[in-house]
């Protein structure tokens, strides 16, 4: 537990740092937003993450976060070699939106304050929280393809016209 609070802070103290000015953001932020961030923004934040190739810095948060990251989706995630083990269910924070370009969010509703100057979608994504394992890898792949079209448009983005 106090590994995951020291993450915690340090991740919200980053946040903090990027929106006063005081720490640079070198490259987009992202934040993934689901209800219990168990499942879903994992599984996001974890592709973007990987797929990314450090060209984008990725956060996860939930609304209304779980005890722990769903098992299911840990072991759909570990087929695609992405450790989700050492994570955990955070609460989503005024700083860590503030510090965010995009917010993606999957299924939290009007949870999500609004900022100007930000990019907000929602991505409709079946729940993984109780469903099966075959059920959780088609949710994963689909979040994959969104993943992917985020990567293109974050790149698109940043090209010059």
């Amino acid at each position: 537990m106090p590994i995951f609070a020291y993450r915690f802070t340090r991740d919200r103290l980053i946040a903090i740092g990027q929106v006063t000015g005081i720490i640079p953001k070198p490259v987009p932020e992202v934040l993934f937003v689901c209800v219990q961030n168990a499942g879903r923004s994992q599984m996001a934040a974890a592709l973007l993450d990987a797929k990314a190739n450090g060209k984008v810095h990725v956060r996860s948060a939930g609304s209304a976060p779980a005890g722990s990251i769903n098992p299911t989706v840990v072991e759909a995630m570990a087929e695609l070699g992405l450790d989700l083990s050492k994570e955990f269910p955070k609460p989503m924070t005024d700083d860590v939106v503030r510090a965010a370009d995009a917010v993606i969010t999957m299924g939290c509703g009007d949870a999500c304050p609004i900022y100007p100057g930000k990019k907000y979608e929602d991505w409709d994504v079946q729940d993984p929280a109780g469903q099966d394992l075959a059920t959780v890898r088609h949710i994963r792949d689909d979040i994959a393809r969104r993943v992917d079209w985020l990567i293109e448009d974050l790149t698109r983005a940043k090209q010059p016209s």
